[in-house]
C-alpha cells in the first residue's frame, strides 16, 4: 500500500498532512447545551487521529446562537470555551492528528429555540428545507453574522485548530444566499449571481483577515442544489472560481439540500462502485477550473474509487463521513493493505442516537456487538 496515492503526503497552506483521506464534518451531538465539547467528543476525535485520518474536520460549529440547529451541536461563539476546545485540539495533536474547525450558521434551517426567535434567512420564503418560514435578514444582521464568522475563525486559531472550513453547502446560510431558491432579495445581496455571492465573499474576506494568509481556510461548497429552481452547476462553478481567485486554500465539493430528495447530502447505500462518489463529476469540473486544492465527499466506500479520484485529476483529497462513525480506524486499515470496502451501509441510523442518546454511533455495529456478547454469555452458561 505504500505506493497508493492515498498515502502520499500533501501540504495545505503550510500544514503537512500524512495522507489524502479527510474525515468530512459530521454532527456528533456530543457537546453540552451551550456548545462546549464533552469528553465523549474528545475521545471520538482522538480515536480518529489514532486511526490515521489525514485531516479531521470538526462537526459544524455555530458562530452565533441563532445559527444553531441540532442539539449537542458545537459552538464557536464564546471565548470562555477555551479550556474545553484547547483540551480537544491537544488530544488530537497528542495522537498525531490534525483537526480543522468547520464554521456554520444554519440560517433558515436553524432552531427557533436556540435563538429565541424565528430562524434568520436571506428571504422569508416557504420551502421544504425549512421547518417554518424564517425572518428575512436586515443589513445589520448580515453585518453581525459576517463579523461572527471572523470572530469564530479567530477563536478556532487561538484554540489550536489547524485550520477552518466554511460550510457553504447543504442548504445552510451561505448556501441559502447563493441559491435563487432561497434568496429572493432585491438589494445588493440578491438578484444576479454576483449579488447572491456577496455574502459568501464577505464572510470569506472577514475570516481571512481574522486568521491571516498563512493559515488554512477552506470551504465545503455546494456545486448544485439538485432542485429545478435551485443553485445550478454553472453558477456554482463561478462561485468556486471567485473563491479561488480570492485565495481560498481548498474547496470540498458537495451538493444537495434537505429538499433534494434522493439527491440529498447523505444518500442511501450504493449497490455498485459506479454509484459511489456521486459528486465526483462535479469535483472534476472544479479541479479543472481552479488552482486551489480540491476535496470531494459523497458516498465513497471503495478504496479503488478513492484512488481513482486521486489519480484521475478530480481531487487532491477524498472525504468520508459516515464510514468513520463505524470504523474510526478505516484509514489505518486501508494503509495496512486491507483493501476491503468500508463496512458502512449508509443506512443513516447513526444519527438517531445523536438526538436521543447524546451522541452518534453505528447502530448496526452496536447490534453485532450485542449479539456477540449474548452468544458468548449463552456459551458460558452452557459450560
Amino acid at each position: 500500500m505504500s505506493d497508493s496515492p492515498l498515502l502520499q503526503p500533501i501540504i495545505l497552506n503550510g500544514l503537512t498532512l500524512p495522507n489524502r483521506l479527510v474525515r468530512s464534518a459530521t454532527w456528533e451531538g456530543m457537546c453540552d447545551e451551550e456548545g462546549r465539547p464533552t469528553e465523549k467528543l474528545i475521545d471520538t476525535y482522538r480515536s480518529l487521529a489514532l486511526g490515521q485520518v489525514g485531516l479531521i474536520m470538526s462537526g459544524y460549529a455555530f458562530v452565533t446562537l441563532d445559527g444553531k440547529q441540532l442539539p449537542g451541536k458545537m459552538g464557536i461563539h464564546r471565548d470562555d470555551f477555551a479550556p474545553e476546545m484547547t483540551a480537544l485540539t491537544q488530544a488530537v495533536h497528542a495522537a498525531g492528528g490534525r483537526i480543522c474547525m468547520q464554521l456554520v450558521h444554519a440560517g433558515g434551517q436553524g432552531s427557533q429555540a436556540a435563538g429565541g426567535r424565528r430562524p434568520l434567512a436571506p428571504s422569508a420564503v416557504e420551502t421544504a428545507q425549512y421547518s417554518e418560514i424564517p425572518e428575512a435578514m436586515s443589513q445589520e444582521e448580515i453585518n453581525r453574522i459576517v463579523a461572527a464568522f471572523g470572530a469564530g475563525a479567530a477563536r478556532a486559531k487561538a484554540f489550536g485548530f489547524d485550520g477552518v472550513q466554511l460550510h457553504g453547502a447543504h442548504g445552510y446560510l451561505i448556501n441559502q444566499f447563493l441559491s435563487p431558491h432561497t434568496n429572493q432579495r432585491t438589494d445588493g445581496y440578491g438578484g444576479s449571481a454576483e449579488n447572491r455571492r456577496r455574502f459568501l465573499m464577505e464572510v470569506y474576506q472577514r475570516v481571512r483577515e481574522a486568521v491571516g494568509r498563512d493559515y488554512p481556510v477552506m470551504i465545503k461548497l455546494g456545486l448544485s442544489d439538485f432542485l429545478a429552481e435551485g443553485l445550478s452547476e454553472e453558477e456554482a462553478l463561478e462561485n468556486a472560481k471567485a473563491l479561488d481567485q480570492a485565495g481560498i486554500d481548498a474547496i470540498e465539493v458537495s451538493g444537495g439540500t434537505p429538499a433534494s430528495g434522493k439527491q440529498s447530502p447523505a444518500r442511501g447505500r450504493a449497490k455498485t462502485i459506479d454509484q459511489e462518489g456521486y459528486h465526483l463529476t462535479l469535483a472534476h469540473q472544479v479541479k479543472q477550473a481552479v488552482s486551489c486544492q480540491v476535496m470531494v465527499v459523497g458516498g465513497f466506500r471503495s478504496l479503488e474509487l478513492v484512488e481513482r479520484a486521486l489519480t484521475g485529476g478530480s481531487a487532491d483529497y477524498v472525504s468520508l463521513a459516515r464510514p468513520f462513525i463505524r470504523e474510526p480506524d478505516l484509514a489505518k486499515r486501508w494503509s495496512s493493505g486491507d483493501r476491503n470496502p468500508a463496512t458502512c451501509q449508509s443506512c443513516n441510523g447513526c444519527f438517531k442516537p445523536g438526538l436521543k442518546e447524546g451522541g452518534i454511533y453505528c447502530v448496526k455495529e452496536k447490534m453485532l456487538e450485542a449479539r456477540k456478547e449474548a452468544a458468548e454469555a449463552s456459551y458460558e452458561t452452557q459450560l
